[in-house]
């Protein structure tokens, strides 16, 4: 019985993380077309209210609460600029090597937690985090020199995204799934329209906020139902089988990256952006061979 939930868990897990990837590909679709400030904003507002209704069908009004502020408020801000970070970054990039570079958020997230939560970190985290950065920078060599510095945004995503998850693992338990993926939508929509709107009267030209196709406007929302869906997916995978299983079902993400960039846009990954990308993948396996032996 349990192998069988387990197997059922790992199913929602994998069709969880690989609707993620294809919401990406959805949002690369939109380069050059609308910004990525304004492309983050439309996805959250209708993500948050989306949220909110069930959040009021399921729990009634009562559902509504705001446990730990000061948390909440950095979550939502966190997943803001992880979001504008990583939308814009797959706008210049191939999805792929974003996708890669993505994934030291675990590594980044057990280094943070060392210092900031004083949360105990083994050698085995120091190893898999010197070795995934050792991928990343192999993976953004060649994407400097094209790019310049902006090629550095998706790891700045990533570390965004790190200090989202410490913001999880302070409100754990302090409300329903549902409230806190409400939560973080929502407080996320304020700076993410903010941007939009500075990033309009700027006056730097890719950032100018016109009057979108309709076509991008359906894009944004489906991607916004997409990513809330796949989240849903990826929770009910771990009431079904743990965490450590769970775990490398991430990597579907990156494979089918890599499947959608070259199908959908001619993205064929080079030697050393494979090289790197196996690099941070084995550090990640690695990681989580080792957490069951640590426990």
């Amino acid at each position: 019985m349990h192998n069988q939930s387990a197997r059922s868990g790992l199913l929602f897990a994998l069709c969880g993380f690989a609707l993620l990837s294809c919401g990406d590909a959805v949002i690369k679709s939109i380069a050059g077309a609308w910004p990525g400030t304004a492309v983050a904003a439309l996805r959250y507002s209708v993500g948050a209210t989306g949220l909110g209704v069930f959040l009021l069908l399921k729990e009634g009004k009562r559902g509504f609460a705001l446990p730990n502020p000061p948390i909440q408020l950095m979550r939502g801000a966190a997943v803001a600029a992880a979001t504008i970070l990583f939308f814009s970054s797959i706008f210049l990039m191939p999805l792929a090597e974003a996708t890669a570079i993505g994934f030291t958020t675990p590594m980044i997230t057990a280094l943070l937690s060392a210092f900031f939560l004083k949360e105990r970190t083994g050698k085995a985290t120091w190893i898999a985090s010197l070795v995934a950065f050792s991928g990343v920078l192999i993976i953004l060599r060649p994407n400097v020199a094209a790019l310049g510095w902006v090629a550095l945004m998706p790891l700045a995503a990533a570390m965004c995204m790190s200090l989202m998850m410490m913001g999880n693992r302070a409100v754990a338990g302090k409300g329903s799934p549902l409230l806190m993926q409400f939560l973080v939508a929502s407080i996320a929509v304020p700076f993410v329209v903010s941007a939009a709107v500075i990033g309009h009267f700027s006056g730097f030209a890719p950032l100018h906020v016109g009057v979108p196709d309709w076509t991008i406007i359906a894009r944004a929302c489906i991607v916004a139902v997409s990513a809330s869906f796949a989240h849903w997916l990826i929770f009910m995978g771990t009431t079904r089988a743990s965490a450590a299983e769970i775990a490398p079902m991430t990597y579907v993400q990156l494979l089918i990256a890599m499947a959608l960039g070259i199908l959908l846009f001619g993205d064929w990954p080079d030697l050393t952006s494979l090289l790197g990308s196996a690099i941070i993948i084995g550090a990640g396996l690695f990681l989580w061979h080792q957490k069951p032996a640590a426990r």
